[in-house]
């Protein structure tokens, strides 16, 4: 019989492991066009942000992608007219990253693709109430580990 940390580590491989396995898959799709997945990770961070604006700081928190140079990618998708930046109103030192309409048209339109594309790889593989229990558990993880502390 496994033990605890046997579980947990198959469990965390197995969620890893299938997390890779889709990225590479949406990577691949041929959606993305004009700007790249990691540019769609901002502009649909931004979208579902108050007023559809964030701190430099707070958006490279928010990001789902790992992204080192933001700041560099902020300036490419802002001379495509797809955000803005503008002086934080509360700390002239910061940075606010603003999505623009023609951004949040353009992650509209490239966002139901990837719906239907996130539908079809994982939709197509589970149930309707394998679906929740999934949402449920990642959910519950995610949200844990504020209360988990580390040990050396």
């Amino acid at each position: 019989m496994p033990s605890e940390t046997e579980l947990a580590v198959n469990a965390w491989e197995s969620l890893f492991r299938s997390q890779v396995s889709l990225m590479r898959r949406f990577a691949a799709d041929d959606i993305w066009d004009p700007i790249g997945m990691r540019e769609y990770d901002v502009l649909f961070t931004l979208s579902t942000s108050p007023d559809r604006r964030l701190r430099l700081r707070r958006l490279n928190d928010e990001i789902l992608l790992s992204q080192p140079s933001l700041s560099r990618m902020c300036d490419r998708l802002e001379a495509m007219g797809y955000v803005v930046r503008e002086h934080d109103p509360s700390d002239k030192r910061g940075t606010v990253i603003c999505l623009t309409d023609a951004g949040a048209q353009l992650q509209t339109s490239i966002g139901r693709k990837h719906a239907a594309r996130i539908r079809r790889y994982v939709g197509d593989a589970l149930n309707t109430d394998e679906l929740r229990t999934l949402d449920s558990l990642c959910t519950k993880l995610r949200l844990a580990q504020n209360d988990i502390r580390e040990h050396s």
